[in-house]
């Protein structure tokens, strides 16, 4: 069977075709596609029953309809979120939805402490003005992490990989869950309510999944009650923050540092070449231009590690569609 991915990089190609070619319950063949599913790329799927799908993927009802109409009848995401997914619209389709249900917490933690340390540093002006061989030290002066205190908002397995991190840098720990883990308690964690955390902490890093309820959980309130030197991190969704509530308070010229690895409107923009078009997205415009911000195009992910799991996971989520399982990776059909 041949089975299409949207939403491929050049690194990845070679790896899923040959992660799909020698699996023990193959071979099968992909057809991988640059472009990202969306309403004008699905009519691309007709004649595919399985299609394979990225993290910004577009996978609306309206998609899903045209899938399904198609003859697609199983679609495997490459991904752990599903917000961008009409689960009640594929089961009224009958149709079987996948996704990873998780990877190596470590590259995200690991990225989310890159762009902690680059902002705070301020590794990325260093970089730019050491290339036109200006060596000076004027406005580079960063902070010591340890001793300081790490805001962790989600201490899952991502959660707790970078709560480890920051032990180690010798950090005082505040966490935020529904549920705290035993594992960041033991590394001296101690759960306080949202607002106790915005306020106390030194440097805030999220790490929880985009739900009605986390849209926008660093709103302008949260903001407002953060130190004005502190360091905000988002690895994980761009929703969960509210930009132009972010660029008001920047443009006040608060903050030691913003990274941001995710968008809240990076869809259909991230992953894409636009750099010799004008920029329609203002906001981004305006995020870009801050001297204390990085952004990065949503690749916390992108380690050969956690990649190679994402693809094997995704592999085996179609052998089992093939077989007739379900596992944890399963989120439509409902599990029985």
């Amino acid at each position: 069977m041949e089975i299409l991915a949207f939403g491929v990089t050049a690194d990845e190609e070679p790896l899923l075709a040959r992660a799909f070619r020698d699996h023990s319950e193959g071979p099968h063949e992909v057809r991988c596609l640059d472009v990202f599913l969306s309403e004008d790329t699905a009519p691309i799927a007709a004649g595919y029953e399985i299609v394979s799908s990225s993290v910004n993927g577009d996978l609306s009802g309206r998609v899903l309809r045209i899938l399904a109409a198609g003859g697609t009848r199983m679609v495997a995401q490459r991904s752990t979120g599903f917000n961008n997914v009409d689960l009640d619209e594929a089961r009224r389709l009958g149709l079987t939805v996948s996704r990873v249900a998780s990877y190596s917490p470590y590259s995200v933690a690991e990225f989310a402490w890159a762009l902690a340390m680059a902002v705070n540093r301020r590794i990325v002006r260093a970089s730019h003005r050491t290339r036109d061989f200006d060596f000076r030290l004027n406005g580079l002066m960063g902070r010591d992490m340890h001793g300081r205190t790490a805001g962790v908002l989600g201490t899952g397995r991502i959660g707790e990989a970078f709560t480890r991190i920051a032990h180690g840098f010798g950090m005082n720990l505040l966490g935020w869950d529904l549920v705290p883990n035993p594992a960041c308690v033991e590394l001296g964690m101690r759960y306080v309510d949202k607002g106790e955390l915005f306020a106390e902490a030194d440097l805030i890093s999220l790490h929880v999944p985009l739900l009605d309820s986390t849209h926008h959980i660093v709103d302008a309130a949260a903001l407002k009650a953060m130190r004005d030197d502190a360091v905000l991190v988002n690895s994980s969704r761009g929703g969960l923050i509210d930009t132009e509530a972010l660029v008001t308070e920047l443009r006040a010229g608060r903050f030691t540092g913003v990274g941001l690895d995710v968008y809240e409107a990076e869809a259909g923009l991230f992953f894409t070449d636009r750099s010799l078009e004008a920029v329609a997205d203002d906001t981004l415009a305006r995020l870009v231009t801050f001297p204390n911000v990085v952004v990065t195009s949503h690749q916390a992910y992108y380690t050969q590690d956690a990649v190679g799991q994402i693809i094997a996971t995704t592999v085996r989520n179609v052998a089992d569609y093939m077989a007739g399982r379900r596992s944890e990776n399963t989120l439509v059909p409902d599990a029985a």
